[in-house]
């Protein structure tokens, strides 16, 4: 708060030299620090609405093709660039937990990790299905497509919350790797598959060289699904968070990027537009989650 009353503070010299001295200096140097103050006010709205038992942690991402194969497989990698750019503008650290790539272009599947404070309950309302709308790069006859995607996004959880796995209840596989990280992936069967018996979650980890860490960002991936089962039972399938029950179903996407025939960005939960589809495919996405928050707490 200290940082907002400055803000204030600077504002308010400013328009008072603004009433003594029309200069354009004056009025440029009074925009920087509307603008300063705008941000930080939105900021600290934001962090009100991040009030759940998760918010402040980092995030596990999962994205997903849908069906229509090298089509959807390149919605994926380009949701991931997408996010990838989000979070390094937003200062954190994304480290791939699964790498799957597509047979001729885009993503089979990919996992990362989101950290940073409030990752999580940033993220949290972009889990469900996207559908992308364009002229496909991949059809010679230039017709267009329409690709779907689904995200999943749970909390990173914390060492000091206990959920237990028994090692019995566990089915280990080991394979080759093929993510990325140089030739070196593929030499030895160092990626690990992990089956958790009664649930059937199945988690899978291959960016590291060795089994161990590959075994221990496994074992991070279920501790945070099955964290999150836990909750969805407790939390009535989070409707609170997720809006609704089906947003993660096949036809229920919860946001369009259409393309083609005009540009437009649209959420279907907050109804929320926005034509600059370059700029959202690019990281712009803190105005989408915030409508999303918004709505959420309305």
């Amino acid at each position: 708060m200290s940082e907002l009353k400055q803000l204030q503070e600077e504002v308010q010299e400013w328009l008072t030299f603004a009433e003594d001295e029309q200069s354009q200096e004056i009025l440029d140097a009074l925009k920087d620090s509307l603008i300063s103050l705008r941000k930080k006010l939105e900021k600290i709205e934001l962090e009100a609405f991040l009030s759940g038992k998760e918010d402040k942690h980092s995030a596990i991402m999962a994205i997903h093709p849908g069906a229509g194969g090298t089509e959807a497989q390149d919605w994926v990698e380009m949701l991931l660039r997408m996010y990838i750019r989000w979070a390094e503008n937003s200062g954190y650290q994304v480290e791939y937990l699964d790498f799957l790539p597509g047979d001729e272009a885009g993503i089979k599947s990919v996992t990362v990790q989101i950290s940073g404070d409030y990752a999580y309950g940033l993220l949290k309302g972009e889990r469900g299905i996207h559908r992308l709308i364009r002229i496909s790069p991949f059809d010679a006859s230039g017709r267009r497509h329409t690709s779907f995607a689904s995200v999943d996004v749970f909390p990173q959880i914390s060492d000091d919350i206990n959920i237990e796995i028994k090692d019995d209840d566990l089915r280990v596989d080991v394979f080759k790797s093929s993510g990325p990280g140089g030739q070196h992936v593929n030499k030895t069967s160092s990626a690990i598959r992990i089956t958790h018996l009664p649930t059937g979650i199945v988690v899978q980890c291959q960016s590291e060289r060795s089994q161990r860490r590959n075994r221990e960002a496994a074992l991070k991936i279920l501790k945070a699904k099955l964290y999150d089962q836990e909750m969805k039972k407790i939390e009535d399938a989070r409707q609170e968070n997720y809006a609704a029950k089906d947003s993660i179903a096949w036809g229920s996407q919860i946001r369009t990027y259409t393309l083609h025939s005009y540009r437009l960005v649209k959420d279907h939960r907050s109804n929320a537009e926005t034509s600059d589809v370059d700029g959202v495919l690019d990281g712009n996405l803190d105005e989408l989650i915030r409508s999303y928050l918004l709505h959420a707490h309305s």
